[in-house]
């Protein structure tokens, strides 16, 4: 264990890979001035300092700047009242290698509903969840063995109306980056990760419109293939379309495709698409 103590009273802890205490490390002026003390034996220096610190700070700037952003966008309970068929889905996110994943699952071929389609995990409402984010804990939980304690919940985000019937809240949060899922078989096929930014500039992507009720939508298609083990997924419509906001609230870039929010009041745009369908959902 490194421990690192700062003159203005910061103090961390690292994990360091193959070593007991190294010993303490002081600092005055930041990463660019410092002071090792290690035990007779161990020899560490001042780049693999700096390596560290500048791992840790950006690893940290990374996640807190997102969950600023995210927390910006939480519509709370504003739409809870509404008289829907309740379902919520959890957008797991993580850092792996210095960036931002979303965590998916494959969906079993045994699910009578959308068999073999990749989603965030989530499920319907029951009748002892106290809210939505409860559903969707509880159904990440029973999918890939995800414990609600390894879960920092950020935000809810203005929900999907999938149908006439169906109100999907999208529920962000981070996870434990050492979390190992234990897909259900029964529901999960499989358990991957993709990289934020490739919703904002994928390698393989196209696009379908789809006018209902003298309204436009684009359908996002995505192929994603996992570098560890040269698996292509498909990942599309809904799913597809709350990727790319996330990815959109979060990396503040313009994407390399059409989209149907504003970038610059996403809140608003979101609240409007939903807003119109609500009111289509009535007629």
């Amino acid at each position: 264990m490194v421990a690192l103590q700062w003159t203005d009273t910061f103090v961390a802890d690292l994990d360091f890979a193959g070593s007991s205490d190294l010993g303490l490390l002081s600092a005055k002026n930041g990463p660019t001035a410092c002071v090792v003390s290690s035990p007779p034996g161990d020899c560490i220096t001042f780049q693999v300092w700096r390596l560290l610190l500048e791992d840790l700070w950006a690893k940290d700037n990374l996640v807190d700047n997102a969950k600023a952003r995210l927390k910006k966008l939480d519509v709370g309970t504003k739409y809870a009242h509404l008289p829907f068929h309740k379902y919520s889905i959890l957008l797991p996110l993580l850092v792996k290698e210095r960036e931002l994943h979303l965590l998916f699952t494959l969906r079993s071929e045994k699910l009578r509903r959308s068999p073999g389609e990749v989603c965030f995990p989530g499920g319907k409402r029951d009748p002892a969840d106290p809210d939505d984010t409860a559903t969707a804990l509880r159904e990440a939980q029973e999918e890939v063995g995800l414990l609600p304690c390894q879960v920092e919940v950020i935000c809810r985000l203005v929900p999907y109306l999938l149908d006439k019937e169906t109100l999907i809240t999208p529920v962000v949060g981070f996870i434990d980056p050492s979390f190992h899922p234990q897909p259900n078989p029964d529901e999960v096929k499989d358990v991957f990760l993709v990289p934020l930014d490739y919703f904002l500039h994928p390698k393989v992507y196209h696009r379908h419109y789809f006018i209902k009720s003298g309204r436009c939508s684009i359908i996002h298609c995505f192929k994603y293939t996992n570098p560890e083990d040269g698996v292509t997924y498909l990942i599309n419509g809904m799913t597809a379309k709350i990727a790319v906001l996330v990815a959109l609230i979060i990396l503040r870039e313009k994407p390399t495709f059409e989209i149907e929010f504003n970038l610059d009041d996403l809140i608003s745009s979101c609240e409007k698409t939903f807003l119109h369908k609500y009111a289509t959902s009535k007629l």
